[in-house]
């Protein structure tokens, strides 16, 4: 449809009306003849609502029938809208700065119809067929809302039921509620030529799933299951590879490990310290006992909660500290019941605020009654754990410097019976920090800190402690913070809390924007601050004061097509100008090739081929292409990748020509929209792993990681870049590693200079997977995998022992998916 200079359509309406997830999805494309930016606006019932998750993306289809590109770029939407009470009318606005248009208004009646209130939710993550084997399999998690009990059948192309071996698995991923019968996991005999459908049904309806419409997530290369294996698993594999032969081996690997899960509730049971424990502790004498001021701002606190609230202080194992309550309620039940109560215990210091000074007034008050030499802020209506001042305590005694400690935390039902989504974080992530409030629960903070920066501001509320962190952790520095990696804090999640609904403090949001603008503006750090991929991520646009020569670096062994494709992807999005490329000749023997070298420098003056002669080793010929560069930043790229962002030279260079920043990575897709690359875990399978693999584009993910700008222990040199000077300074890639871990290496080397390692999202490539090098198909290579893995292991032997740093303990190095540990 046209309405003036818009041109859309309104192509999927979803209204999702069944507990425990209740939506609304709006999925189609508009875009503008005059080109200007389009923003969407979304009513119901007459009021604006916050859009829970917004998706802007190419509608390539739209080409053929609207010649210029320009016109259709980001003209794709697709809206979610979380909905709390009973929908009556949506509509659905999309505007410019200077016009809006609604694109589509749909009522009561049209609502009834498509309102989805089927009681089975499910998804069948994986399903994979075994040629050789004649099996196939799946998994994936179903249950139904109503908490009934499900059946599963699988059908063949006539209807017919086909045996199958059925089990359960728990899965750590949904609320406790629906683990016990979530997760599934059946095998079947199966012809590959045949169709098969599964049946998932209750006594109240069922749901039909076309299995051969669902691809395969649990292939795995060679490549990939060798990095996960440790130097005694090498020895085994290369015995197994002989006697079972390679395509035994294969299938041996992509069927991969079925680990044991576990809820998060009962995980954190088996973990909490016992009875004993928590004797031991009260008993026990520190040498350096600091008193502890809790803060804690009321209002019109329930009873109930309160009650928790002060108990678990006042039931703390470590007894030196004082719980400060500043009560700015509209009533004097707050008042009432600490008087009531605690009116003689002088560690219970209250005071009843004239009037409600917001809720940075309200916890300074609560700051000026604190006597104690450290101060840790604490929400009215939630819980900390019996151990949690002890082993804040436990670590000053161990470390006399320490100023601001920060451990991880969780939810708990407004009952306080059930935990569920722990947020186990990482070491102190500067970049993360700077793109969501991580921190957040529980921060203990030593006092004269907070005297040196200033305590909570106004200016700030919604996001007060986010700005508030911000300036302690930047004038303390990272050598004076510490993370406890275990959880103290339980957040209540219920209908009022931001917990619960998010969108209920909207306004929040837009102060984190501007607490992170803030914090540059007063660094004199020259960066825009956007919201990010979803509520309370936000991204940093680095403005460059400069614009340096940067060279590409792109090794290349015939596959003049993946070649090509890289090449012109770069020449026609790119928004960045002063580049050169640094094409490294690997032992090519097709003439098709070198004929395209030629014609590629004839056209292109930026483009100069050099010739490596020897053996294929990746660091090698990667060191020898910087030798013919000028560039003051090297771009390691593989040549079988493809550029989607316009700007990601810009993204990159934002954070490389930081002076704390060694090299910056990208985000990279398989081709099917799959991750490939978001960020590098130490000790992940093994050795080292990617992050998120195989997730789907736009899933956020783990506390939304994979579209979080952050620090990691490394990247992929897939797509790297890396000032020249640091790059020398590190004696660049390691020639002893010729095909694994080589990037790895590199970036823990640059890191033990004292330079960080930054993962960008919003730099976005297609990675089609080391096609120029070859399978690992030989037990020749497994052989030399065991040689890299062993040096990697002496090398770096105390991040592997100790854990990385931007990972957490809590979590499996058997799986990338940031899902609890079994052990």
């Amino acid at each position: 449809m046209k309405n003036g200079d818009f041109e859309y359509s309104l192509d999927v309406i979803r209204y999702k009306d069944t507990a425990p997830s209740k939506y609304i999805q709006l999925s189609g494309w508009c875009f503008h003849h005059k080109k200007e930016a389009i923003d969407y606006v979304v009513k119901i019932n007459g009021n604006e609502v916050p859009i829970t998750q917004k998706r802007i993306f190419d509608r390539k289809d739209l080409i053929k029938f609207y010649k210029d590109v320009d016109l259709v770029k980001d003209s794709g939407y697709d809206l979610k809208i979380d909905v709390f009470e009973p929908v009556h009318e949506v509509v659905l606005i999309a505007k410019t700065s200077s016009e809006s248009i609604v694109i589509e208004t749909i009522g009561e009646s049209k609502l009834r119809k498509i309102r989805d209130t089927s009681l089975i939710e499910y998804s069948v993550d994986c399903y994979e067929r075994n040629v050789d084997s004649g099996l196939s399999q799946m998994w994936g998690w179903a249950f139904a809302v109503d908490k009934s009990p499900l059946q599963f059948e699988v059908h063949d192309a006539h209807g017919h039921l086909v045996a199958h071996t059925f089990r359960k698995q728990e899965r750590t991923d949904f609320m406790e509620d629906w683990q016990i019968q979530s997760g599934f996991y059946i095998v079947f005999k199966s012809d590959p030529d045949a169709k098969y459908t599964l049946v998932i049904k209750n006594e109240k309806e069922s749901k039909t799933v076309d299995l051969n419409k669902i691809k395969s997530t649990n292939q795995k290369s060679l490549m990939g299951y060798i990095k996960s294996i440790n130097g005694q698993n090498v020895k085994k594999a290369g015995m197994y590879l002989k006697r079972k032969g390679f395509k035994a081996f294969v299938r041996r690997i992509r069927r991969g490990p079925q680990d044991e899960k576990v809820s998060y509730n009962t995980y954190f049971h088996l973990h909490e310290p016992t009875k004993e424990e928590l004797d031991r502790q009260r008993k026990h004498v520190f040498s350096y006992q600091p008193k502890i001021s809790l803060i804690v701002a009321t209002f019109n606190t329930p009873l109930n909660y309160l009650k928790e609230m002060i108990e678990t202080v006042t039931n703390q194992t470590y007894a030196n500290w004082e719980l400060c309550i500043a009560d700015g309620s509209t009533n004097d039940e707050v008042e009432k019941y600490v008087k009531d109560h605690y009116a003689q215990d002088d560690k219970i210091r209250f005071v009843r605020l004239q009037e409600n000074y917001g809720i940075s007034g309200n916890m300074n008050a609560a700051m000026d009654k604190a006597t104690g030499d450290f101060i840790a802020l604490y929400d009215h209506d939630d819980t900390l754990t019996l151990d949690a001042l002890y082993e804040n305590v436990r670590v000053l005694n161990e470390n006399s410097n320490i100023e601001f400690i920060y451990s991880d935390e969780d939810k708990m039902d407004s009952e306080g019976e059930r935990f569920f989504e722990p947020h186990f974080k990482p070491d102190f992530n500067y970049d993360l920090l700077c793109s969501t409030n991580y921190i957040c629960h529980f921060l203990v903070v030593k006092k004269s800190l907070i005297d040196q920066v200033g305590k909570l501001r106004k200016e700030f509320d919604g996001a007060q402690d986010f700005d508030f962190v911000l300036r302690l952790s930047d004038a303390c520095g990272p050598e004076k913070i510490h993370h406890i990696p275990k959880v103290l804090y339980h957040w209540r999640f219920h209908q009022n809390s931001t917990a619960a609904n998010p969108e209920s403090k909207m306004y929040a949001f837009e102060a984190g924007k501007k607490a992170v603008q803030a914090f540059y503006d007063a660094k004199g750090i020259h960066a825009t601050v956007e919201h990010g991929a979803s509520l309370g991520i936000y991204r940093t646009k680095y403005i460059l004061d400069s614009h340096p020569k940067v060279s590409i670096i792109i090794p290349n062994k015939d596959h003049v097509d993946d070649l090509s494709r890289c090449i012109n992807s770069i020449e026609a999005k790119s928004t960045y100008d002063n580049y050169e490329y640094i094409i490294v000749e690997n032992n090519s023997t097709e003439q098709s090739t070198f004929d395209y070298y030629k014609e590629l420098e004839s056209k292109n003056s930026k483009v100069k081929v050099v010739t490596w002669k020897n053996e294929f080793n990746y660091s090698a010929i990667n060191n020898f292409g910087t030798k013919y560069a000028s560039g003051d930043y090297y771009l390691l790229l593989n040549n079988d990748t493809e550029v989607i962002t316009p700007e990601f030279i810009e993204e990159l260079l934002g954070y490389c020509m930081r002076k704390d920043v060694g090299a910056v990575g990208a985000r990279l897709y398989y081709p099917d929209d799959t991750i490939q690359h978001a960020g590098v875990i130490v000790g992940l399978q093994g050795i080292a792993g990617h992050a998120f693999v195989g997730l789907e584009r736009d899933n956020p993910g783990y506390f939304a990681r994979p579209m979080t700008q952050q620090d990691y222990s490394a990247v992929t040199a897939a797509c790297m870049m890396v000032d020249k000077n640091i790059y020398e300074e590190v004696g660049g890639l390691n020639e002893q590693l010729k095909v694994a871990f080589n990037d790895i290496d590199f970036c823990l080397k640059i890191r033990e200079k004292g330079y960080k390692i930054v993962y960008n999202p919003y730099c976005e490539l297609y990675h089609y997977e080391s096609k120029s090098r070859g399978e690992e198909n030989t037990f020749d290579k497994v052989d030399r995998f065991n040689g890299e893995i062993n040096y990697f292991e002496k090398r770096w032997h105390d991040i592997l022992a100790n854990g990385d740093p931007y990972y957490n303990p809590n979590l499996t190095y058997k799986k990338n998916d940031f899902s609890l540990t079994t052990e």
